[in-house]
């Protein structure tokens, strides 16, 4: 099938490299110029052009962090690999777990042409691939974590899929901070700052609210919404 994103070599035009139908849809790794993209169901996700904003989401939650020795960190999403990246460069983490739901973006990464931003990071005996739902995981786990830091949609206001919502809701946040040790840090990225978003994590018991912006070319900033488990 040919849509308005397919374009034959040598345009500049973005070029589809690979498309599947996935559990949550269609997703699609394309390629314009230099740089990598991630499509899913038609919504632009992400691409290599910067990853500024993933390596804040990583730091923010590791600066927010108290001085407890070997934490371990969630992130929510492989993405094209930026946060996991920078969060592998770190000696600090201990033990990285990211949780990603999309068979096909883990093998982009294992062996396809986003193997060149990760490979490092998947071969580090820290790093972990769950391939699952974040908010089925967050929901059924057992395991507990120092720091979550999560990007799997444009921000608590422009999710992806539906039922994503629910991870930032009242309901989503409790399941959260389960999963978050005392004195845990929960690291959300988002396309545009939610005051709204804010009230929520208070609402829902946090603590030490607040949120880092991040400075784009056009329009309003990336923003990383923190917040810390009491305990």
């Amino acid at each position: 099938m040919t849509t308005a994103y397919d374009s034959a070599p040598g345009s500049d035009s973005p070029v589809v490299l690979d498309r599947r139908e996935g559990p949550y849809g269609e997703v699609v790794l394309r390629r314009h110029g230099e740089l990598l993209q991630i499509i899913a169901n038609g919504c632009f996700l992400m691409d290599t052009s910067d990853g500024r904003s993933e390596r804040l989401l990583i730091d923010a939650a590791r600066d927010a962090l108290d001085s407890r020795p070997a934490p371990h960190v969630l992130i929510g999403g492989l993405g094209v690999g930026f946060s996991l990246a920078h969060a592998a460069a770190d000696p600090r983490w201990d033990r990285i777990t990211v949780v990603e739901r999309e068979p096909a973006i883990v093998e982009w990464h294992r062996s396809g042409p986003l193997s060149a931003l990760s490979a490092s990071a998947l071969a580090d005996p820290r790093t972990a691939i769950v391939e699952t739902d974040l908010v089925a995981f967050v929901n059924e786990t057992c395991a507990t974590f120092d720091a979550l830091c999560l990007d799997i949609d444009n921000g608590p206001g422009w999710t992806v899929t539906e039922g994503n919502d629910s991870l930032y809701s009242p309901a989503g946040l409790a399941s959260c901070a389960r999963v978050l040790r005392p004195g845990g840090v929960l690291a959300v990225w988002s396309a545009q700052p939610s005051p709204e978003f804010e009230r929520t994590l208070w609402n829902a018991g946090f603590q030490q609210v607040r949120t880092e912006e991040i400075p784009v070319a056009r329009g309003v900033p990336d923003v990383v919404h923190l917040a810390v488990r009491p305990g």
